[in-house]
């Protein structure tokens, strides 16, 4: 199958009482039809609650595989719409989770790069367990599958539409995929020094995180 963008899906804050710490969320993304244009921030139409941990270049566009959201449906029970794990993009064909950091596609008239990874967190349980889902230890079971989806960087802006195909233009000649970075971060924090081989295109943060890493593990070595 074609890689593709199944489902484009966006959302706006609105106030709930279980959004710590900002009372306010977003992750209710809902399908959109017709063209949507994406810039240096996001989607037209899509905005970020909790700017101190979320949204910015970096974290511009959320993608989920629609093969992982499967995975999920069957384990809890239920089917799961497109757009419930708070993902902008939801894509088919394409294991986004091997996708290299750095590694860039084309979708539509725009350009996108894989530089950041999702961490869970209790606004994302909150959402599942108000949903129906069984959301016990939620962000645990997430983290442990280890597929959490990037998020992408626009390098080009344009517009795109469901169905539009994901066509890979450039991937970069390391071994730094989605899932490893995941990792590092989450269940395997001694993979943090293994981010820097990403090069440029590891983000400011993850690169000072894999930066202290690095320097701690060569001052316990000397």
């Amino acid at each position: 199958m074609t890689a593709h963008v199944l489902s484009i899906n966006v959302a706006t804050p609105v106030v709930v009482d279980w959004a710590d710490p900002v009372g306010t969320t977003a992750i209710m993304k809902k399908p959109v039809t017709g063209p949507v244009r994406v810039a240096e921030l996001g989607l037209e139409g899509d905005q970020v609650a909790d700017t101190k941990y979320h949204g910015g270049i970096y974290q511009a566009v959320y993608a989920f595989a629609r093969e992982d959201l499967d995975l999920w449906a069957e384990r809890l029970g239920r089917p799961i719409d497109n757009g419930q794990f708070g993902e902008n993009l939801t894509t088919s064909g394409i294991d986004v989770n091997e996708a290299l950091i750095g590694e860039r596609w084309r979708i539509g008239s725009a350009v996108v790069e894989v530089v950041e990874v999702r961490i869970p967190c209790n606004v994302f349980k909150h959402w599942m367990g108000l949903s129906g889902f069984d959301a016990n230890a939620w962000v645990k079971r997430f983290a442990a599958e280890g597929r959490p989806g990037p998020y992408l960087r626009v390098v080009e802006p344009g517009h795109l539409i469901a169905g539009d195909a994901i066509t890979v233009v450039h991937r970069p000649a390391h071994d730094v995929t989605v899932s490893l970075m995941f990792r590092a971060f989450t269940t395997e924090r001694s993979l943090l020094p293994r981010l820097l081989d990403v090069g440029d295109a590891l983000p400011p943060k993850p690169r000072a995180a894999a930066e202290k890493a690095a320097a701690k593990l060569g001052s316990a070595a000397s």
